[in-house]
């Protein structure tokens, strides 16, 4: 039976029209050329010691002929990401059944500190939140998964996990971590139930 159910952050419990298009939208930079730039900048930031965020994206703004400041781009960037109240009323329920809950997201610093001061009650519901710039483990090295287990006392096999990215998931899976694809609210409280009624193996 499992004790735990993880979960990644953005698509899951943040959600938000594409960050390309919406850019590309505003400030007519091909969706592409941003998305180069933006992996390029994520796989910098997202680990511990990070230089800031913001210094990363200065010459390809340059480059772009953009002039924005910090401020400007991070609450263009931030702001347009919403809570899912339907999900987070869900953790409530599944920490009144006695399941712990987790967050594991590959993050960075600017924008986890604008989560957790725009989003205060929602991080309290969860055990433990793991982001990888502060962990040092970036999803899908398996360090990220193992570490979460073995600070939680927890078996793979005692353990869900859901994202929406499917690198994460097969992460995940070659662990012995039970894992899915995220597909919506209504699909993770099925598969949930159905391991919750699921006999006992030991």
């Amino acid at each position: 039976m499992i004790k735990a159910v993880i979960f990644d952050l953005n698509g899951i419990f943040l959600e938000s029209e594409f960050f390309s298009k919406r850019f590309e939208e505003k400030y007519k930079v091909p969706g592409e050329k941003f998305m180069t730039a933006l992996k390029a900048v994520m796989d910098i930031v997202r680990k511990p010691n990070a230089p800031a965020a913001f210094t990363l994206w200065k010459p390809h703004f340059d480059n772009w002929g953009l002039y924005l400041s910090e401020e400007e781009f991070f609450d263009f960037w931030f702001s347009g990401e919403k809570l899912v109240p339907s999900l987070v009323n869900y953790v409530d329920e599944l920490k009144s059944r006695n399941l712990k809950v987790f967050i594991l997201s590959n993050n960075f610093r600017e924008r986890t500190e604008y989560y957790r001061s725009s989003f205060p009650n929602f991080f309290s519901k969860f055990d433990e939140v793991y982001f990888s710039w502060e962990t040092g483990f970036v999803k899908p090295d398996k360090e990220a998964y193992l570490n979460l287990l073995k600070e939680n006392s927890l078996s793979p096999q005692e353990s869900i996990y859901f994202d929406d990215s499917d690198k994460n998931i097969e992460a995940a899976i070659n662990l012995g971590i039970i894992s899915q694809q995220y597909e919506g609210l209504e699909e993770t409280r099925k598969t949930i139930e159905s391991l919750l009624k699921a006999p006992s193996k030991e």
